[in-house]
């Protein structure tokens, strides 16, 4: 049995989520045993009674190669922990899904990406917002995500398109089920430039309890988020809380003090938000000036031990190249030439007088982030 159907199978079992099952794999080993495992080990772990009996259904209940052979069928992806084309960004956040069903491709580039998300009820003031944020960045190289909702999600990923940039749509169905059904355009020109993104298993319906959980999947593969327009109620403002979380920034662009679709995003503000102008706001908040050269220098040389043990000596606090290099051991050549690359690469920033810090979007770049 391929394994892949382990965690598929692990992935339709209610009760079973990243936790309970980070905890199966500790115990077992891996995601094999783990399915096999007899009753008795599997109580002993701790696993609750209703979960326990979840389990023991579904093992009775499915094949898992013929799980297997419906997401080939469909021309689905999957991606899991153990799979190094796991986005390392969505890897580092506390409850990463164990499962990511993708249609569509999800590229290292994607790695640069900014999240734009608001209300499906978007005023022609925020449709115009999102479609030209979203289009500016897009040509500036950065990857567009949100949720494939109406409103502001789908004049995002359709700005992103027409810029010829990509665009990951994050959704809370399976990947097979395109809701709003009126997007189904948008989702197809979506898989050719980006990923449809799901954890849900194939045929999982857009029931409002999964909404909310999918929005730490979008904030987790962004550097930061931006709400183009959001009431006091909106579910966007449920990303902005996975955001602050998760570690990234929150952006926000004005609206009128008058229209109550406005109060979720100036509230934000308010709040501390970083107020949005224009997408060149966002690019020099986030490091992200020179996109194309970030890429191509993360392509041409690969992240390495040397690298990770920089990153290790660097944090909110600047930090000059020679305490780098008396902390690590590192001749002051090698630090000073590694430094200057990780910059490009958008993981520190300098600070000047030789004096760099870790960029706040930096994840760790060498070994298990899990």
């Amino acid at each position: 049995m391929d394994p892949l159907g382990y965690w598929i199978g692990f992935n339709k079992v209610r009760g079973i989520g990243p936790a309970r099952l980070r905890a199966l794999l500790d115990a077992f080993g891996s995601v094999e045993s783990a399915w096999h495992a007899d009753e008795a080990a599997l109580r002993e772990i701790g696993l609750d009674r209703r979960s326990l009996t979840n389990l023991l259904d579904a093992r009775s209940a499915l094949d898992l190669a013929a799980e297997l052979a419906k997401v080939e069928q469909m021309g689905a992806d999957v991606l899991t922990w153990d799979d190094p084309r796991y986005p390392a960004r969505l890897m580092a956040i506390n409850d990463p899904p164990p499962v990511l069903y993708v249609r569509g491709e999800i590229c290292p580039q994607d790695d640069w990406a900014v999240a734009i998300v608001g209300t499906r009820h978007a005023s022609a003031y925020g449709r115009e917002a999102a479609h030209v944020l979203a289009g500016d960045l897009a040509r500036a190289g950065v990857t567009i995500v949100s949720g494939l909702a109406r409103g502001i999600d789908g004049q995002a990923h359709r700005a992103a398109l027409d810029a010829g940039g990509r665009t990951l749509a994050v959704l809370g169905s399976g990947v097979d089920v395109i809701y709003p059904w009126d997007h189904a355009k948008l989702a197809q020109d979506l898989i050719a430039h980006g990923a449809l993104i799901s954890e849900y298993p194939l045929g999982t319906q857009p029931e409002a309890n999964n909404f909310p959980p999918r929005n730490r999947i979008i904030s987790g593969l962004s550097r930061g988020v931006i709400v183009v327009e959001a009431g006091e109620q909106s579910g966007a403002l449920i990303t902005t809380d996975f955001a602050a979380d998760q570690g990234r920034d929150v952006f926000a662009v004005p609206g009128s003090i008058f229209q109550r679709g406005c109060l979720g995003t100036n509230k934000l503000i308010r709040d501390g938000a970083t107020p949005v102008l224009s997408a060149a706001d966002v690019l020099e908040a986030l490091n992200l000036t020179s996109v194309s050269q970030q890429v191509e220098a993360q392509m041409l040389f690969p992240t390495d031990a040397t690298e990770a043990a920089l990153l290790e000596q660097l944090a909110d606090d600047t930090v000059h190249v020679d305490e780098v290099s008396r902390a690590t051991g590192l001749p002051i050549a090698s630090v000073t030439s590694t430094l200057a690359l990780m910059e490009l690469k958008g993981l520190v920033r300098h600070c000047g007088g030789m004096s760099y810090m870790r960029a706040r979007e930096a994840a760790p770049p060498y070994g298990d982030s899990r």
